[in-house]
């Protein structure tokens, strides 16, 4: 056990920080005038900005006259009501209208917090705000993400300066002293070199490689970098191509601006499922490697998710009442939207995904022939001659819509394929991964369509379950909700006298889209979530991957398990940045 004094020794320290000018400051109370013992005056010469990337859906957008089309700032129990009031009453033409990508760009003018944190100390409300508006916080959605980004600033800036006293990492071994806990007094001993640290209540779940210790030498390398927090926020309508650039040139602005206040030179990037994408085609631009010193992918849905096909097809309604309300209740209301948006398409299943995920059972339960064989775009995204191709080309052209043409939908189906070509394998070569794999959250591995016998009194003898499959388009009654229908009608009940009792759907089979079929977070399957470990191109560029459980896919961030494997992740990556520079 060394017991050599750190940087952090005996002397005296005047705290630091950061001021609202984003200046180191200093403060000192006055001492006896006989105490002659040294003050040690400790600056962070360096800084390491954090940029954090959201999902799709996460981004505030606007029209290009300025008026909010997708602002997420969250009103009584967390839920955005704006949102809810200009999206639901909305039927798919007038989505489709709304919400495209040459109509639409990111809105900076969301919510933002408004208390003090870490770097953003400004004295009063207004500093405070002006400074959450220069990390570009407004672009993203509050309730989502902020609580996350507040919890990392302070853990990266709002800690002091001396990492013996981080509340959140004590000493690996029992025999020695832990690092203090929040309150202890200011004569805490220095932190020792050369020890294994661990994250105070983290629980790693299952690592896919061994763990690499979190030494106490990388927390005093760390701590002579500040962190502040950034966002990104991007137009998820458009291509994941052009949000890479964006990506880019917020790296370079951050770059600059913190430039101004000390030395720096790269970012440490963490996203959010398809902010994951994003990341990975950024660091492929030219010249963008090495200005990202590492990244840290969250619930990335690293070969695509078959939730994405199944929503097209019968929308959300049946996962979760209240997205579906704002996402798209059928698949009308989300084929409207998506067809025209590069961005959600990229979302689908790549050739990579796992074969066979789209399945056709018979009224006994017995498998079909499964697809795709080898090619989605070809076998499922652009097939017009099934009725369970990703799109009816109806649904295209709703009423009160901008109809898209079946050229431009296959445009966007092929740049989602060139898009997914880009990016297969790549990963920054300092990566870290945490997914979802909890059976208690269920998600889709494969979409299975089911027949069962539908009400068909009088429709004669119905086909067979393979001419069913063979089924183009116009052979199956179609809503865009839960079931499909092959063969019959809207009968009318009648009711006493000349009344009228009600409706149903006569048919000699009806054809569900079962419900969740695997583990996962309830949107990216647990096999698309850990796919970088087994497809990355460069060995070693995974350093870790964690398989985590408790939490669902859009709030993951705020799960606290999966905030302290962030943590670490940080730690690791920053203080190689440290060492390497």
């Amino acid at each position: 056990m060394s017991s050599r004094p750190s940087a952090f020794d005996a002397l005296r320290q005047a705290p630091g920080g950061v001021g609202a000018s984003g200046n180191p400051t200093f403060e000192w109370r006055l001492t006896n005038t006989r105490l002659r013992d040294p003050v040690r005056i400790v600056v962070q010469d360096r800084i390491l900005p954090v940029i954090f990337v959201p999902g799709i859906m996460g981004s505030n957008l606007m029209d290009l006259g300025g008026a909010p089309v997708w602002r997420l700032d969250t009103g009584l129990g967390g839920v955005p009501w704006s949102l809810v009031r200009n999206v639901a009453p909305m039927g798919p033409g007038r989505r489709q209208r709304a919400m495209h990508p040459d109509r639409t760009q990111v809105d900076p003018n969301g919510r933002v917090p408004h208390d003090a944190v870490g770097t953003i100390n400004g004295r009063t409300r207004r500093d405070r705000e002006a400074i959450y508006r220069e990390r570009f916080w407004g672009e993203i959605g509050d309730s989502t993400y902020h609580p996350y980004l507040q919890w990392l600033e302070n853990q990266l800036n709002g800690q002091g300066l001396d990492p013996a006293r981080w509340a959140s990492f004590t000493y690996a071994h029992p025999m020695m002293s832990a690092a203090p806990a929040p309150g202890q007094p200011p004569q805490t001993p220095a932190l020792l070199e050369g020890q294994e640290m661990v994250v105070r209540g983290m629980a790693c779940g299952t690592n896919e490689r061994p763990m690499d210790a979190l030494m106490s030498d990388e927390l005093l390398r760390r701590a002579a970098a500040r962190m502040p927090v950034y966002a990104c926020g991007y137009n998820w309508l458009a291509s994941n191509n052009s949000a890479a650039r964006e990506l880019r040139d917020r790296i370079k602005h951050v770059i600059a601006v913190e430039s101004r206040r000390g030395r720096c030179e790269q970012v440490l990037l963490v996203t959010h499922s398809m902010g994951g994408l994003v990341a990975r085609r950024c660091a492929g631009l030219p010249g963008m490697e090495g200005l990202i010193a590492g990244v840290v992918h969250g619930v990335m849905p690293a070969v695509g998710a078959a939730v994405a096909y199944r929503r097209c097809k019968v929308g959300m309604r049946d996962e979760s009442f209240a997205a579906g309300l704002v996402i798209g209740s059928n698949g009308r209301e989300v084929t409207a939207v998506f067809a025209q948006a590069p961005g959600a398409l990229q979302l689908l299943p790549t050739r990579q995904y796992r074969r066979g995920w789209l399945r056709f059972k018979d009224p006994q339960g017995r498998e079909l022939e499964p697809v795709p064989a080898a090619d989605p775009y070809d076998e499922i995204y652009l097939r017009r001659d099934r009725w369970w191709a990703l799109v009816r080309e109806d649904w295209l052209r709703p009423p009160g819509g901008m109809p898209i043409s079946w050229n431009h939908f296959e445009e966007n189906v092929l740049e989602a394929s060139v898009f997914h070509d880009a990016i297969q394998g790549a990963y920054h070569p300092n990566t870290y991964v945490y997914y979802g794999a909890d059976n208690a959250v269920p998600s889709f591995e494969t979409v299975s369509w089911s027949m069962t016998p539908g009400l068909g009194g009088g429709l004669g003898p119905p086909p067979d379950a393979q001419a069913v499959r063979g089924m183009g388009p116009g052979e199956v009654r179609d809503s865009g909700r839960n079931p499909a229908y092959v063969g019959g009608q809207l009968e009318v009940i009648p009711g006493p006298g000349m009344g009228f009792a009600g409706t149903y759907q006569s048919s000699h089979w009806e054809l569900s889209a079962d419900a969740q079929d695997g583990g996962g977070d309830g949107t990216v399957p647990s096999s698309s979530g850990s796919s970088p470990m087994r497809h990355s191109s460069q060995p070693g560029s995974i350093r870790q991957q964690f398989r985590l459980t408790g939490f669902e896919h859009e709030p993951s961030y705020n799960d606290e398990g999966a905030r302290l494997v962030t943590l670490y992740c940080i730690q690791k990556i920053s203080a190689e940045a440290m060492a390497a520079t």
